[in-house]
């Protein structure tokens, strides 16, 4: 497919000399009369691959035109769900003048590149034909990137599933539990607000919340009787041999975070390090209200799965003493959706 250049200026002569050197070397061009027809066109027929934008016009000039064209294709990044400024077309301005501080002004506001008029056709070919051939290199690129970072984000989420496992393969009674720990922690923030990495992040956290239980000894996770108050020293441990083991993976040192805090209660008086309120990262006080939902709807070797209504009575309880009250009013609300009792180990 040709390239397509939109060639704005409001002298109609410039407009035919440009669009007929172009045509001439195989491109799409468009001519435009103002900065607000080119803003009106991209909205209704989106973004070319190159725009000459001439400087001195009425109305908008060129400056204020690309200023413009950029909020314009950052309300077409939000409806299109895409990140913003990341996908900017490339601007040249055109100009007859030698003024150095209209070049330094255009540079700034992220122009590529300065024609003089009269245009030189070679000279107007080559600096456009340059400037698309790089910018295309440029997506390329950014393309094959984002390819291998998801391919890396795969395999780092199937070695955490894989980790999550073994972890509740340690339990006799947690068959899943990290799992479910997970997908509430995601559930919760995802109704907080929370957007797309940071929920992909927040559901790794609730994987590996219980990480640090790889090194409890069987005999205590596994004990059917009461623990001895001993035995709960050692439980309590878990969160800082868990943050301990996951701090050193670099690429998302957030991980720790689920890990070190799940056990903090937003009233104070939690462990291991008897933070409370605010001071608590978000996403620990999240991954708290699911632990706790979750253990009260499994198994454990002393009792059944809990009923809904007293699951639901007590994070009601706990709210403001053991739970953030925005996120306990969250999970109450899908208690309450969830009239068949489905969100519990099957």
């Amino acid at each position: 497919m040709a390239d397509w250049v939109i060639v704005v200026d409001d002298d109609i002569s410039n407009l035919k000399v440009a669009g007929h050197i172009l045509s001439k070397a195989g491109m799409r061009v468009t001519a435009l009369k103002s900065g607000q027809a080119l803003l009106d066109f991209v909205r209704e027929k989106g973004t070319p691959d190159l725009i000459l934008l001439d400087i001195n016009m009425p109305g908008l000039d060129g400056f204020e035109t690309i200023k413009a064209l950029r909020e314009v294709e950052a309300e077409l990044a939000v409806m299109m769900e895409m990140e913003a400024g990341k996908d900017e077309v490339p601007v040249i301005f055109l100009t007859a003048d030698e003024n150095e501080e209209s070049e330094t002004t255009g540079l700034q506001l992220g122009a590529m590149d300065f024609i003089k008029k009269p245009f030189v056709p070679e000279v107007l070919t080559l600096r456009v034909r340059h400037i698309i051939d790089l910018n295309h290199l440029q997506k390329n690129l950014e393309q094959e990137v984002d390819r291998k970072a998801q391919e890396n984000e795969s395999l780092f989420i199937h070695v955490v599933q894989a980790l999550a496992e073994a972890i509740d393969a340690k339990d006799t009674y947690t068959n899943g539990h990290s799992g479910r720990v997970a997908y509430y922690s995601r559930e919760i923030a995802k109704r907080a607000g929370f957007k797309d990495k940071k929920l992909d992040a927040i559901y790794m956290m609730g994987l590996l919340h219980d990480v640090g239980k790889i090194g409890i000894p069987d005999a205590v996770i596994n004990k059917p009787a009461k623990l001895s108050d001993e035995e709960f020293e050692i439980i309590k441990n878990h969160p800082v041999m868990g943050a301990r083991i996951l701090k050193n993976i670099k690429e998302m040192p957030l991980l720790s975070v689920g890990a070190r805090w799940h056990h903090e209660r937003y009233g104070g008086g939690g462990y291991p390090d008897g933070i409370s309120g605010n001071d608590i990262p978000e996403e620990a006080r999240i991954i708290a209200v699911a632990d706790a939902y979750d253990a009260m709807s499994s198994r454990r070797s002393y009792r059944e799965v809990l009923p809904q209504g007293i699951v639901r009575e007590e994070i009601e309880k706990g709210r403001g003493t053991q739970f953030d009250p925005a996120f306990a009013d969250i999970m109450l609300a899908m208690i309450d959706e969830d009239s068949e009792y489905k969100m519990r180990e099957q």
